[in-house]
C-alpha cells in the first residue's frame, strides 16, 4: 500500500510539473528570467567583496524599452555574441561622455540609438570605454531585483550621500560613493524636446 502511494504521489507530481512547465519556459523566455551575476565589473552593486557568494538577480525582458541612466542591464557583447555582459547605462542617446583610457577620443557624443554603458569597477570592466557606444537593439533586459544572497533581497538602489553623517559612514562606503559621483560628472546630459 505504502509503495502504491509513493508510486501515485511520483507520478502525481510529474505530471503537475509537466503541466506548468511550458509557462515557466513561456514567462523566462518573454518577460522574467533569474541570472547568476558572475565577474567584478560591476562592484561593489553586484557581487561585493563582503559576500561571500555570487548574487542571484531577477531581470526583466519586458521592461527593455524602458531603460535609462542609471538602470543596470544585461547586452550581448558587441565584440562576441556568444558573451552576455551585465552594466550600468550611463548616457543615452545625444549625451556627451568624457571618455576613460582606452577609449581613443577624450569625448563621445552618444549617436541615436545608441547608449554608452559602464561597470561600477572601471579597471575590471569591459564597456563602452573599450567598444564604444552600444545600440540599443543588443540589450537583452533590465536588472529589476536580488534575489540571493539574501540580506540583500530586494531592489538594487543608488547610493547617496546622507548630509550631515560623514562621520557615521565608513570609508569603504565614501569611496563607493565618490566612484559614482565621479561616473555621473561625465556625462552631459541632454535635454530633449518632445
Amino acid at each position: 500500500m505504502a509503495q502504491h502511494f509513493a508510486r501515485h504521489n511520483f507520478w502525481g507530481r510529474s505530471w503537475s510539473v509537466l503541466y506548468w512547465l511550458p509557462t515557466g519556459v513561456f514567462l523566462s523566455h518573454y518577460f522574467y528570467n533569474i541570472k547568476t551575476v558572475s565577474g567584478r565589473s560591476m562592484q561593489p552593486t553586484l557581487n561585493p567583496n563582503s559576500s561571500p557568494s555570487r548574487d542571484v538577480a531577477i531581470f526583466s525582458r519586458f521592461d527593455v524599452q524602458r531603460c535609462g541612466r542609471e538602470d543596470i542591464v544585461t547586452l550581448c557583447s558587441p565584440e562576441d555574441p556568444n558573451r552576455t555582459l551585465i552594466k550600468r547605462i550611463v548616457a543615452v542617446e545625444g549625451d556627451v561622455v568624457q571618455t576613460l583610457p582606452p577609449y581613443p577620443d577624450k569625448e563621445v557624443i552618444v549617436p541615436p540609438g545608441y547608449v554608452w554603458v559602464e561597470g561600477d569597477e572601471p579597471f575590471f570592466s569591459d564597456d563602452s570605454n573599450r567598444f564604444g557606444p552600444v545600440p540599443q537593439g543588443l540589450i537583452r533586459s533590465k536588472l529589476v531585483m536580488l534575489v540571493w544572497p539574501p540580506e540583500r533581497f530586494g531592489p538594487v538602489k543608488s547610493r547617496e550621500i546622507p548630509k550631515n553623517s560623514y562621520r557615521q559612514i565608513n570609508r569603504l562606503a565614501l569611496s563607493q560613493l565618490e566612484k559614482e559621483k565621479a561616473r555621473r560628472s561625465r556625462v552631459e546630459v541632454q535635454i530633449r524636446e518632445s
